[in-house]
């Protein structure tokens, strides 16, 4: 076992804890306004967005460099981006994305 990381996760901790604390320890909480209450609720689906599409649409150049890469992915994340914004269901978009990539790599395609 490795202590390398100890101190990144106690960092994290301090960082994220107090975030997740609020809730727990201001009890006026959910008396927020409406408007506060819909943004907090678009926080985790728009930071979820940005690490798929950053995932899926940034790599490594030959140069260790950050490019810009189209591929099959890319197509399955704009397909459950727009089942997402036609039907309203994220499970179904993610199950449609996720399938499309499974198909595509059994035939060697992707």
């Amino acid at each position: 076992m490795s202590l390398e990381l100890v101190g990144l996760a106690l960092l994290m901790l301090a960082v994220t804890y107090p975030a997740r604390a609020i809730p727990l320890l201001a009890p006026r909480f959910e008396r927020l306004p409406p408007l506060a209450l819909d943004y907090l609720r678009l926080v985790g689906p728009a930071v979820l967005g940005a690490i798929a599409v950053s995932d899926v649409l940034v790599g490594a150049g030959a140069d260790s460099r950050p490019v810009l890469v189209v591929g099959w992915e890319s197509v399955a994340v704009a397909l459950c981006a727009a089942l997402v914004a036609w039907r309203r269901n994220l499970a179904l978009g993610l199950l449609v994305a996720v399938a499309l990539i499974a198909v595509l790599r059994a035939v060697g395609i992707a």
